[in-house]
């Protein structure tokens, strides 16, 4: 069963890229593909965006006050 991570690759992949699907199929004509390096760009800054929105918020204490605070990304 896909998880949340293998859904978003897959998302990029198709929006992005134009790819049926990432599982190989054994023919080259269906495996191997060309694609513009400002597509391969935009797929890789959605996935990083995917990554950095999907990550916990971080739990640290203030240097200045010593309050717990939580830093979330933006």
């Amino acid at each position: 069963m896909p998880n949340a991570r293998d859904n978003a690759i897959n998302r990029i992949a198709r929006e992005v890229l134009d790819l049926e699907t990432l599982e190989s199929r054994r023919m080259d004509s269906l495996d191997f593909h060309e694609h513009a390096v400002w597509s391969i760009k935009d797929a890789l800054e959605r996935a990083y965006e995917a990554g950095r929105m999907a990550a916990p918020p971080t739990q640290t204490t203030c240097p200045a006050c010593g309050r717990d605070i939580e830093i979330r990304p933006l």
